[in-house]
């Protein structure tokens, strides 16, 4: 006897779930690339002295909105 299986309403509700998840956990992962680019860019950035900023014609309080942009494109 062989047993067939059927789409169920409890199989939809599975599969929609499974989907769900692995968008949440696509966007988590896209956003984790975001976060790495942002701290990278953030880091560099911070770590040049004035002059190495000021021949960049990057002032200091604009690090992180560089960075930022880098990132997300904000």
């Amino acid at each position: 006897m062989a047993i067939t299986r059927s789409n169920s309403a409890l199989d939809v509700v599975i599969e929609t779930g499974r989907t769900f998840f692995h968008q949440k956990m696509q966007q988590m992962r896209e956003a984790q690339v975001k976060r790495r680019v942002y701290r990278a860019t953030f880091i560099e950035l911070s770590s040049l002295s004035e002059r190495g900023l000021n021949d960049l014609g990057i002032p200091r309080s604009s690090i992180k909105r560089l960075a930022l942009e880098t990132a997300y494109g904000v």
